[in-house]
């Protein structure tokens, strides 16, 4: 059974950490800028790739660190995400976030992990977070497919409107809830 908790992370409030600077580095950082395009992300990695410079040099929110991880990179840190291969330096971290209370990701390593950056789904105002306790990212990958063509590029319109009948509702939040889920009952069964 899938017992995480799914959250949506307001990332421009938040100070991320991304140690690696390779292809996987590099998707991570795709990830939280595909989708938070503000995010606060300081980089550390030795090598940092040519692709990895291209795709930040525009980022004015995004610092990056051409050297190795010091214990002091995770000073202010509410999340990090390690994509490096390096186990011994994988678990140090492992060990210094839990000390510090920082949510950690690493890379193809889930018993390291506090969360998992599952696939997403994305139309509009509509985000769908997709998990699958972290055992196939590849299920994952094929449910956003199916997914991202069922649902009707019109979404965002609909969320509109949903929104002012809800701003237009009177009366305590039982009868909006009743009256909205009336509403979204006859959109779902057209």
């Amino acid at each position: 059974m899938n017992t995480l908790f799914p959250i949506y992370v307001k990332m421009h409030q938040i100070q991320t950490l991304v140690v690696g600077a390779g292809p996987v580095g590099l998707e991570k950082l795709q990830a939280i800028f595909n989708n938070s395009p503000e995010a606060k992300v300081r980089v550390v990695a030795e090598v940092v790739s040519a692709e990895f410079k291209e795709f930040v040099r525009d980022l004015t929110t995004v610092t990056v660190a051409e050297r190795s991880f010091e214990e002091a990179d995770l000073e202010n840190i509410d999340v990090a995400i390690l994509a490096t291969d390096n186990e011994s330096l994988n678990n140090w971290v492992r060990e210094l976030a839990t000390k510090k209370h920082i949510l950690l990701n690493v890379a193809d390593k889930p018993s390291l992990c506090d969360f998992y950056l599952g696939s997403i789904v994305q139309k509009g105002d509509l985000k769908i977070g997709i998990s699958t306790n972290g055992k196939s990212p590849t299920i994952a990958k094929r449910v956003k497919e199916l997914l991202q063509e069922l649902i009707p590029e019109e979404i965002d319109e609909t969320l509109a409107l949903m929104q002012e009948m809800r701003n237009g509702l009177k009366g305590d939040l039982q009868r909006k809830i009743t009256v909205l889920n009336a509403h979204t009952k006859e959109l779902l069964d057209k």
